[in-house]
């Protein structure tokens, strides 16, 4: 571009000629720009990338491949994008528009949420309980000898178990699609969180399996007669009186999604919803305790607990995802598999601070 100046001499009509020179010659610059950056690149020789056979053969990891005093045991280049110009490997096809993956519904998992949760870097979990009570403590009148109380420990142990599920996938995809592996990681990290539900509440503590919430749980028995009919309502309420009689208050209620619909839909004598006009959000609570809906929990049962005071969970190794071609003949198979594993304890301590029942509707 020429450049612009200007002295004392020049007219006010001399000054705008030159300014509207310098305007248009601008113009006309940036108008080539742009029209070349629409231009495939390598169009015009100045923006060119090699194909694929001129990279490899001009890499100097190729030069090196070939030095036998050098010579690595494998040589690997990562090869940029071919182009449509004249020297390139080809034509490249444009890219599809992407939307995002349509998953399948996961449920939300809320047991946990209930727990107090530790984590620990050693292979067992070791907890004194309290086996018995002798208390003897009395009014004592002076110069007497006081009475003597006895307390029973024991020391128990529980150990880490591990949830594990793998899925082979290929190693193009992983590498050409991120959010196909990003969504290969939330399934499988899913899949743990689906198992480890079901084994928090019902694991029978055979084997592998965590002796769960239910499996230690005290059963219902009403601790007292009400008047009346009882409903799924009435059995929640002296399930908590039962809770509270053993000295643990309960602080939550797990049931199935289905019976609390059936709770929602309750009528009074004149008709009315009980938990509220159905045009109305109604809270997830009964007598003032937070209710947790869950598939993992059997359709017409219920678990009343004080959970904070039941069992302590154990995180040994927190949920991770691992890459490996180390299976079977995956290498030469340009396969990958991905694996996903957590191993946890649960020690339910207080079985008395939880109450399993039924409600009677199923037969």
């Amino acid at each position: 571009m020429s450049a612009f100046n200007i002295d004392g001499s020049e007219t006010p009509a001399q000054i705008a000629e030159k300014i509207g020179a310098t305007q248009r010659e601008l113009k006309a610059r940036v108008d080539e720009l742009e029209q070349k950056s629409c231009r495939p690149l390598g169009y015009d020789g100045g923006f060119e990338t090699k194909s694929w056979g001129e990279q490899f053969v001009s890499s100097d990891g190729l030069k090196a491949f070939a030095d036998e005093t050098s010579r690595p045991a494998r040589f690997r280049m990562e090869v940029k994008n071919i182009t449509t110009a004249a020297t390139s490997g080809g034509p490249v096809a444009g890219q599809a528009y992407r939307d995002g993956i349509n998953a399948m519904p996961q449920r939300r998992l809320r047991v946990r949420d209930l727990l107090p949760t530790i984590g620990i870097s050693t292979g067992a979990v070791e907890y004194p309980a309290q086996t018995t009570r002798t208390n003897n403590a009395n009014t004592v009148p002076e110069a007497t000898l006081k009475p003597e109380s006895a307390y029973g420990w024991t020391m128990r142990t529980v150990t880490p178990k591990v949830i594990a599920h793998w899925v082979p996938a290929s190693r193009q995809i992983l590498e050409d699609a991120p959010q196909l592996q990003g969504m290969i990681d939330t399934e499988l990290l899913y899949g743990l969180g689906l198992k480890e539900e079901a084994q928090l509440l019902g694991g029978d503590g055979a084997g592998e399996n965590l002796t769960g919430l239910i499996t230690a749980a005290t059963a219902y028995s009403a601790p007292i007669d009400p008047a009346g009919t009882e409903t799924m309502l009435d059995t929640i309420a002296l399930a908590i009186l039962q809770n509270a009689l053993a000295e643990e208050p309960a602080d939550g209620i797990v049931i199935h999604p289905s019976d609390w619909m059936r709770m929602r839909l309750l009528k009074d004598t004149d008709g009315k919803y009980i938990l509220g006009d159905p045009a109305a959000v109604a809270p997830s609570v009964l007598f003032g305790l937070p209710v947790v809906q869950t598939q993992a929990m059997t359709v017409d049962k219920f678990l009343v607990g004080n959970f904070q005071r039941a069992a302590t969970l154990y995180d040994r190794w927190t949920p991770r995802v691992e890459v490996s071609t180390e299976h079977a003949d995956f290498f030469t198979r340009n396969l990958v598999a991905i694996l996903a594993e957590q191993r946890l304890a649960l020690a339910v301590k207080n079985p008395a601070a939880l109450t399993y029942g039924d409600f009677g509707n199923v037969v």
